[in-house]
């Protein structure tokens, strides 16, 4: 199976095995090839309401290398899930077009809700065992963030999405180099709004293990763990402290795009957007009252690729 994730900053492929469905409901899949480019499909989306052509195109040549990939390994099914971006813009139609050209299916714009319970799926079937539920999953996207609670045995209780991803927070708050003290209390404060919203739709404050998915999350995490090389291994299920992803998310609104580039961790299409991600982690933390994060690797992409095994013959 094959399953693309294109957000607002990144598009990601996994091609997998999916496993014996004797093995039971927690086999992992057997991964062949996971790969991630940023291609920033979401730039300026925010202010003009269009998908930029250079965009379009950064995409493009992205597909064109996943489509590749895809017919090497053999891949019998593909599924492309598009987020927020593409439902945030005017122009949809011409990226659809691209898409259908390049890889040979149409994208599926998920909607807010979709895109949640696909995270959740990801992120929650590879748990340890004694991660303890009601689990509240947020993934931070460039455009959006969704949050769900739910367990294994029940799945999804209740999800939203809200648009405060970390492109969307810092075109629209964070101007400066660094950014100035003005510009990250105005970011806050749009944060904090979203968030106390969707903690009305979604019980998060009574969850008792936050699960933070996508970059942002791992980026933090990595550089709280003073990684000198981003290590998927070990970044995937570690837990950080509510105190320690302050620290960070300070540092990085501190710093400059320069000196960002210059964490070991750090992917160069990232570093003018993490202090924004951070930010949001942090506050999600603040106000759903939870003194620690646990972050995965597994997120949306997953989830893409078990929703493919729900629906093989």
């Amino acid at each position: 199976m094959a399953a693309i994730d294109c957000g607002t900053n990144s598009i990601r492929l996994l091609v997998a095995d999916l496993p014996d469905p004797a093995a039971g409901p927690e086999s992992p899949l057997t991964d062949l090839s996971r790969r991630m480019e940023i291609v920033r499909l979401g730039q300026d989306v925010d202010r003009t309401g269009r998908l930029a052509p250079e965009a379009i195109e950064r995409t493009r040549v992205a597909l064109v290398e996943y489509a590749a990939e895809i017919e090497k390994l053999g891949a019998e099914r593909v599924r492309m899930c598009a987020t927020s971006a593409s439902r945030d813009a005017e122009n949809a139609d011409e990226f659809r077009a691209m898409v259908e050209r390049t890889l040979g299916v149409a994208p599926e714009v998920v909607s807010g809700d979709e895109e949640a319970r696909l995270s959740f799926t990801g992120a929650v079937r590879g748990l340890p065992a004694d991660a303890k539920a009601p689990f509240l999953v947020v993934d931070i996207g460039g455009g959006s963030t969704e949050f769900v609670v739910g367990t294994r045995e029940g799945g999804v209780q209740a999800a939203v999405s809200m648009d405060i991803g970390c492109v969307r927070m810092t075109e629209r708050h964070l101007h400066g180099d660094p950014p100035s003290v003005d510009e990250i209390a105005a970011a806050q404060a749009d944060i904090a709004v979203a968030v106390e919203r969707a903690l009305e739709v979604v019980p998060g404050r009574g969850a008792a293990t936050l699960v933070g998915l996508a970059g942002s999350v791992t980026t933090v995490v990595a550089i709280a763990q003073g990684l000198q090389a981003y290590d998927p291994a070990r970044i995937h299920h570690a837990r950080v402290s509510y105190e320690a992803v302050a620290e960070v998310t300070a540092d990085l609104l501190g710093k400059t795009r320069e000196q960002r580039l210059a964490i070991p961790v750090m992917h160069p299409g990232r570093a003018d957007v993490i202090g924004a991600g951070a930010l949001v982690l942090k506050v999600i933390m603040e106000r759903a009252g939870m003194p620690s994060v646990v972050a995965s690797e597994h997120d949306i992409l997953d989830g893409i690729a078990w929703s493919l095994a729900a629906t093989s013959g």
